[in-house]
């Protein structure tokens, strides 16, 4: 087997592993409120990745504190808002919703890094707000609050991906990824005094706290970090596009929710867009290029 195909192979389980977390989140609402949830789960989740990255992590810069402590702020807010999101919304809308944190983020990049959105960016952001239109229309099952936290929460998603990619070049990749994780810990036990807390202790949390804090935060930063460069950044996002799609078939099986025909045309028309954001680099390159042969004979 190839290093690609292995790397591959690992990051569609990846993709397997967040998909399925929607589920297994909105089944956990059951026992535990969202915001003790969010601190629950990242306090165990840094626990146990300093735990296995301590060699990693015992010498971290202090310009590696505050960057991530910027990234923490933006990554927990979006998960809070998430989070309390799906308790309002369904778990497959709450997947594609988020989904479309992969088209917010040249809208970021064109704020926070003065550079312009290609192409195919544009196109995809009109496509995926088609998408969100037929998701959400008042025929399918309405825009609500929960899909109104969800979609701030993909943007703020859009603009961490942008300051990862320019902190992880300047720092040490493990050092940050810990860092952000127990601040993240650090703001949902902040924000846990504002909510109506509750929890019990069944064996249905203690599935939850395992797959949320070890599979989709200590496996997932891991795996993702170590293989997806053995690979291309556009191969690695068509694979990630696979994540509502995983999320809505197992919301069906699982919770039995059905999008209804308006919903699933919807949540196909923001995969596509997210596809043509992710494809478009490499079809302008080719249009450019063939261009170019024509003019030159």
């Amino acid at each position: 087997m190839t290093p690609r195909r292995k790397a591959e192979l690992v990051l569609l389980s990846t993709t397997f592993i967040w998909g399925g977390s929607f589920v297994i989140i909105k089944l956990g609402f059951e026992d535990v409120s969202p915001f003790l949830f969010v601190a629950i789960r990242f306090t165990l989740g840094s626990l146990l990745f300093g735990a296995i990255f301590f060699r990693h992590l015992r010498s971290i810069q202090r310009s590696a504190v505050w960057k991530s402590g910027v990234l923490a702020a933006l990554l927990g807010a979006g998960l809070t808002l998430q989070t309390y999101g799906l308790n309002i919304t369904t778990a497959s809308k709450s997947a594609f919703i988020t989904g479309m944190m992969v088209v917010f983020t040249p809208i970021a990049q064109l704020f926070i890094e003065r550079r312009l959105p290609k192409p195919g960016n544009v196109i995809g952001v009109v496509i995926v707000t088609l998408g969100l239109y037929f998701l959400t229309s008042p025929s399918s099952s309405g825009f609500n609050l929960g899909d109104a936290l969800t979609l701030l929460g993909a943007f703020l998603f859009g603009i961490y991906i942008v300051y990862l990619d320019i902190f992880t070049k300047e720092e040490e990749f493990l050092p940050v990824a810990f860092l952000q994780i127990a601040f993240t810990a650090l703001l949902g036990w902040l924000l846990v005094p504002f909510e109506q807390t509750y929890i019990h202790f069944t064996w249905n949390l203690g599935r939850l706290l395992f797959y949320t804090a070890f599979l989709s935060t200590v496996v997932t930063t891991y795996t993702q970090t170590r293989f997806q460069k053995d690979t291309t950044p556009t191969r690695a996002g068509i694979l990630f596009t696979l994540e509502p799609v995983i999320s809505a078939v197992l919301a069906y099986f699982v919770l039995g929710e059905i999008l209804g025909m308006l919903g699933v045309i919807g949540g196909v028309v923001i995969v596509i867009g997210i596809l043509v954001s992710e494809l478009s680099d490499n079809f302008f390159k080719k249009f450019h290029w063939n261009l170019n042969l024509a003019e030159e004979e």
